[in-house]
């Protein structure tokens, strides 16, 4: 295969040489570097490599050219290669015009020149753009294949769990697809088989369990040691902070998720106002950057599920799925929580063929010049609605609230107004859905009155419930399954008689002492990805506390 290209654009030909020399000294081994000393001569560049079906990674563009300016042919360049990393080059004078470009021309980053020393101010920014691009990019296809229906759950979950793994695949609809059914055919199989992955080396799983795939595609399905230092619960960003702190304090740090990094947060199609990314950021890359940190710095992680937890003496104890059994000094509860099912006639019965609860961006492309319906007014909704507004002909938000002011953040909002093919109708509630094989109706109930209304896709965003049910009963929890720490234990009434330790429980500690509780999981959290990583990152100190009392 031929290697991606880097394009550098630039008028001055000292800038454009310097650049283009920067550009082959880092990544001339993994890439080809093209040049082009106009906005116009680059488009004409970028024809001839869409005609000859070239992959170009990466766009570094000079902001002041005659004709056409970096903006506007950043503009431009987005509609021929919308998935190429764009970057402006700008004077300091130019930095307004750059940050505005970031919302019209969809820029990724701007550099202002000039940029010595490389190893500092250039090479780490475009190191972490071509890693992005790496991931989206999908080159001549290689490897597993997935046939199933678009309306069977089991198919549904199969594609979400591989695609939160960042796993490439291409699916193939049984009921749609020539190459499926001759494939299935070669097999000796039809579709009361199905989903089936086919492996590159032709072997065929057949509805396989999510930990048959795990393994096959490497994923870590059993711990190297019995014993951690920390073991963590939970991939979302609090555990994820936890693992990156706790690792890189030289912690051995166990990290077990069942599905995949990025928790809740890992499915929201962008994350707009976390702090660093002018640009925003999707759940799943945000995951997929904190994994790979995880990672570098020695963090284990395992993909089962937690079902138990017990302690004795100094040692806390995890069972897994499997039955097997690990120990730690320091436990970290970090699961996070669900999305609130809904308690409507048909509901259980369509989850996952129509009916789904969270973003499913794996859906997102089906949904082509459908209308979708969305359920639920806060941010994870706002996101959806908005990445589902690129594929789908029309996307309805379903909104118990008098407004989306109450719990959306005002830029969603402002965007979401931006939208044409975003409608919002507040005061209105999903009361059933119904069909035989899929969703086909919904039926609301608004200020209009009760209506039923046609359906095939319906994401559910309302609510948060913990998963706390795995949990013994001494660790206290409130009402509604939240995990109580620090303070807030003084108040359950039977914390005096399970708390035997003479200091009191630290700020994220459970009724268990060297059990800690960080993130949605906890008893008054806030409910955002940053404040979950500022928790999972301050419980690694608590851990330290607990570590150097023994």
């Amino acid at each position: 295969m031929k290697r991606p290209i880097l394009l550098a654009v630039d008028d001055d030909v000292s800038v454009l040489e310097a650049v283009v020399q920067d550009l082959r000294a880092r990544y001339g081994e993994q890439y080809r570097i093209a040049r082009a000393a106009s906005g116009q001569a680059a488009l004409d560049t970028m024809r001839q490599l869409q005609e000859r079906q070239e992959s170009l990674a990466l766009i570094v563009s000079d902001q002041r050219m005659p004709g056409m300016t970096g903006v506007e042919f950043l503009e431009r360049a987005r509609e021929q290669y919308p998935e190429a990393r764009r970057v402006l080059l700008t004077a300091y004078a130019d930095t307004e015009a750059a940050i505005r470009a970031i919302n019209s021309a969809r820029i990724h980053y701007y550099l202002t020149k000039p940029w010595d020393p490389p190893e500092e101010l250039l090479y780490p920014v475009l190191d972490d753009l071509l890693s992005d691009w790496k991931a989206r990019h999908q080159p001549p296809f290689q490897g597993l294949r997935v046939i199933g229906h678009r309306w069977s759950q089991r198919d549904h979950e199969l594609r979400s769990f591989l695609s939160r793994n960042h796993v490439p695949y291409r699916w193939l609809d049984a009921a749609a697809s020539d190459e499926a059914r001759s494939l299935l055919a070669e097999r000796g199989l039809d579709s009361a088989a199905l989903p089936v992955v086919l492996c590159e080396d032709g072997h065929a799983l057949v509805t396989p369990s999510l930990d048959a795939v795990a393994a096959r595609v490497g994923l870590r399905t059993q711990a190297a040691s019995s014993f951690y230092d920390l073991a963590i619960v939970g991939a979302g960003p609090a555990g994820l902070a936890a693992a990156v702190y706790g690792a890189s304090e030289g912690l051995s740090t166990l990290v077990i998720e069942p599905e995949a990094p990025g928790g809740q947060a890992g499915s929201s199609s962008k994350i707009e106002n976390y702090l660093g990314f002018p640009a925003g950021i999707t759940g799943s890359d945000l995951g997929r950057r904190a994994h790979m940190q995880g990672v570098r710095f020695g963090a284990e992680f395992l993909t089962q599920r937690a079902t138990g937890l017990r302690a004795e003496g100094q040692y806390r104890f995890l069972q897994l799925a499997d039955g097997r059994e690990i120990s730690a000094h320091v436990v970290l509860l970090a699961m996070g929580v669900q999305y609130r099912r809904l308690t409507i006639p048909g509901a259980d019965a369509l989850t996952g063929r129509g009916l789904y609860y969270g973003a499913a961006l794996v859906e997102a492309s089906a949904c082509r010049d459908e209308e979708v319906f969305l359920v639920g007014g806060a941010n994870s909704a706002g996101q959806a609605a908005l990445h589902f507004a690129r594929y789908a002909r029309r996307v309805t938000l379903l909104v118990r609230a008098e407004s989306l002011a109450i719990s959306m953040s005002k830029y969603l909002i402002d965007e979401i107004e931006r939208i044409p093919n975003i409608a919002v109708e507040t005061r209105t509630q999903v009361t059933a859905v119904s069909g035989s094989e899929r969703l086909e109706s919904i039926r609301t109930l608004g200020p209009g009155g009760e209506r039923e209304r046609s359906a095939s896709s319906l994401f559910v965003f309302i609510g948060a419930a913990p998963r706390t049910d795995w949990l013994p009963e001494h660790i206290l929890r409130d009402e509604h399954g939240f995990l109580l720490a620090g303070a807030d234990l003084r108040a359950a009434a039977d914390f005096r008689r399970l708390w035997t330790l003479p200091r009191e429980p630290y700020l994220l500690e459970s009724s268990i002492p060297g059990v800690l509780v960080a993130g949605d999981v906890r008893h008054g959290s806030v409910k955002r990805a940053a404040s979950a990583v500022g928790e999972g990152s301050i419980a690694v100190q608590f851990a330290h506390q607990y570590l150097a009392s023994f």
